[in-house]
């Protein structure tokens, strides 16, 4: 009996008779040949049923097959450099094929097809090689996180999904009911991570955060997955020397184990060979510069609006875009106005106008993948924050005890999952990089 394998790993039966269970993802037939595109998950690869082998039954049931439809599929595992496939280079001669349910009428054809009716129909097109691809390109960067902060004696704990205040500002909480009382869902699980650094030093969570942002971009959703470590006894440079070690391990990672995946997607894999630490370093106050001189030099007078900007003026995306077209690699801007960052950031010595938060940037006009800082670490400087933003303080008053009872220097980041697969991806969309991604015009399926 031929065993069943996966097709990832085919490579390994040549000269075998091997069983496949999995799906027709297309065919085509010339004469006496048939090819089949089989997927199973794990890996494509091609299918070739020759008549007088196979017989004229089995040939017209394979003829009369639709798209995605239901196989299990027994033949030997032979090299062919031409056959395409992921591995590609190996395919099968089909001897027997078992079908469970022949498919008529797939909505999703090799035609065009517009964006909205692909994301309807998201359930689907999770089976292109191409969302394929970049699902099990999120997977590896997810467990590349993991290992990573793990192996840096990080401790996983999980924090709250619903909260009774905001972290990053009120203008961006989804409210709901909790029993008699008004509660949100999580902006961030940093607050509640700044209490586990008092216990464990190095902590991190990973799972989903929401922001009712009413954004149209292509770099925002209101559901996310985001990677949170905190750490204790980190100024602001032990941050980013952290978090450039932390991104070169995440793509260099990727790259290894999915460079197959990153070709189908036409991935410049070269862009991500040079992720290499260290990263450029420059101030809020120079990149404000940069941007100045790129649009006085622009000839554009769209570009040249978009980049208006004074300072004291948080970052826009075409900002980010044009800034980070001047390096190849992530480069981190520091040093931003205490206006537009959170409440809870650290203040510059000497600059009170200005905290010490960073933002770590992707090149190819990627922007902003990270964003951190390293927080208060006073009591007094964190009510008077608190007030300045006016923020209720009961709500806050377990936090700012952390202040009281053996606080220390400490910093942490987000890490949005989303955006970071967009660029390793290469994708111009985030929506594409979460499974059934949540917008603000899109909550099915």
């Amino acid at each position: 009996m031929a065993p069943q394998i996966s097709i990832e790993n085919i490579a390994d039966y040549v000269g075998q008779n091997v069983t496949i269970k999995g799906w027709l993802y297309n065919s085509t037939h010339k004469g006496k040949l048939m090819f089949l595109r089989l997927r199973d998950g794990s890996g494509m690869t091609q299918g070739v049923a020759f008549r007088p082998d196979v017989g004229d039954e089995l040939f017209e049931t394979l003829k009369g097959l639709g798209q995605e439809s239901s196989l299990i599929v027994t033949g030997l595992v032979k090299e062919n450099n031409r056959a395409p496939g992921l591995p590609s280079g190996y395919e099968i001669g089909v001897e027997a094929v078992e079908v469970l349910q022949n498919v008529s009428d797939y909505p999703i054809t090799p035609k065009e097809h517009g964006v909205e009716f692909l994301m309807d129909n998201r359930h689907l097109w999770l089976r292109s090689s191409q969302q394929w691809a970049i699902m099990r390109v999120r997977t590896t960067i997810k467990r590349a996180i993991i290992d990573f902060l793990d192996n840096e004696g990080f401790l996983n704990i999980d924090t709250p999904i619903i909260t009774p205040a905001a972290a990053e500002g009120t203008s961006t909480l989804f409210e709901l009911g909790y029993f008699d009382e008004k509660a949100y869902l999580a902006q961030t699980g940093q607050l509640y991570n700044e209490a586990n650094i008092m216990a464990f030093g190095k902590v991190y969570c990973f799972g989903p955060t929401f922001r009712a942002e009413k954004s149209k971009t292509r770099r925002h959703l209101a559901e996310f997955w985001m990677v949170e470590p905190e750490m204790a006894y980190f100024d602001l440079d032990d941050l980013m020397g952290f978090e450039e070690r932390f991104i070169e391990y995440i793509v260099q990672t990727t790259l290894a184990k999915r460079r197959a995946e990153l070709e189908l997607l036409e991935r410049d894999v070269t862009a991500l060979e040079k992720i290499k630490a260290p990263f450029p370093r420059i101030s809020y106050d120079e990149a404000i510069a940069r941007i100045a001189a790129i649009r006085e030099a622009t000839d554009d007078p769209e570009l040249k609006e978009q980049l208006a900007i004074e300072w004291g003026d948080d970052f826009g995306s075409p900002h980010e875009t044009e800034l980070t077209k001047q390096f190849d690699r992530p480069v981190f801007v520091y040093g931003y106005p205490t206006q537009v960052k959170a409440f809870y950031m650290e203040p510059w010595p000497g600059r009170p106008e200005v905290c010490k938060s960073v933002d770590l940037l992707a090149p190819e006009g990627y922007g902003e993948i990270i964003g951190g800082s390293e927080r208060m670490s006073d009591p007094d400087l964190l009510v008077a924050a608190i007030e300045k933003h006016q923020l209720p303080q009961a709500p806050y008053q377990w936090y700012i005890d952390l202040r009281r009872f053996g606080s220390v220097p400490h910093s942490g980041f987000g890490l949005g999952l989303e955006r970071t697969v967009a660029w390793i991806c290469g994708i111009d969309h985030i929506r594409q990089t979460s499974p059934f991604p949540r917008t603000l015009n899109r909550m099915n399926p």
